[in-house]
């Protein structure tokens, strides 16, 4: 059972960072349509906290699909992680430099993979330098630990039961895109693919969820900016990583069984067959 907040203080992480279980992970990732400067492992290999590993969402994926870092195997995921030093017993610190982004998406992650010790360090990396927190460049060596699967598939969800869920109203749909791309009066990133939202869907952009300094808002902000539903609820976006900010912000607010549509938009625009709604929720 998660209770608490899932997202922990850097001044929480300075005083804990030399306890033997914990283990830090930068999870920074930009999407190729933003065309940053650096990849996220290129920022992680300049500088990161000391002792933190790279998880790249576009390395431990799935394959056999053109969806992009949709959520592997359990085998697959166990295999990488163990490489990475995450394994049964540690508590995990996920981080990033861009406004939880991956972060999120990796601590959505370790959790349908059964692993609930994991959280997200507030305000990222920005609010790790702002309380003095040494920096490293070099990659830490990671002992390979073992790590149990135990796929929680009640926090995934696929096109299918996505669909189900849009046409009963089984389930409360939340968004994250910009609320441009969500009412279709913005074009979408991904060159092809038509704006509009799942039939049913309510838009919650994820950016308006955050303060200004990168730190995820407070409670109270949240509960009135995220959709209450006394239904359960599937978070969506353009591909399946600022849907798990959601995902977080539910957290917080004590809902920690919040599932994510894994192929998001991407995948449900990119069928024909999948209904496209336009306009306000």
């Amino acid at each position: 059972m998660e209770t608490g907040d899932p997202l922990v203080t850097a001044g929480w992480l300075k005083q804990n960072i030399s306890a033997p279980d914990i283990r830090v992970v930068d999870a920074t990732y930009y999407a190729p349509f933003l065309k940053a400067e650096k990849t996220g492992r290129e920022e992680w290999a300049e500088e990161h906290i000391p002792g933190a590993v790279h998880f790249d969402i576009d390395a431990i994926k799935a394959g056999g699909t053109d969806l992009p870092h949709m959520l592997p195997d359990p085998i697959m995921f166990s295999s990488r992680v163990r490489k990475l030093g995450i394994g049964d017993g540690n508590r995990v610190i996920v981080y990033d430099n861009n406004n939880f982004c991956a972060a999120a998406r990796v601590w959505w992650m370790l959790r349908v993979m059964g692993h609930l010790d994991v959280k997200v360090l507030d305000g990222g990396l920005a609010a790790w330098k702002a309380e003095g927190g040494d920096l490293e460049d070099m990659p830490p060596v990671a002992v390979e630990r073992h790590f149990t699967a135990r796929v929680r598939s009640d926090l995934v969800k696929d096109i299918n039961q996505v669909a189900a869920a849009s046409a009963s109203g089984s389930h409360a749909i939340v968004d994250a895109r910009a609320k441009g791309r969500f009412t279709a009066e913005a074009p979408e990133p991904r060159e092809g693919l038509p704006s509009g939202h799942i039939p049913g869907s309510s838009c919650a952009p994820s950016s308006d969820l955050i303060n200004a300094d990168g730190t995820l808002k407070s409670a109270n902000e949240l509960q009135g900016l995220l959709p209450s539903s006394q239904a359960p609820i599937i978070t969506t976006c353009g591909s399946g990583v600022t849907a798990a900010i959601l995902a977080l912000a539910y957290a917080r607010l004590g809902n920690w069984d919040v599932a994510v549509y894994d192929g998001s938009w991407t995948e449900w625009a990119s069928d024909p067959s999948r209904p496209v709604a336009t306009g306000a929720a």
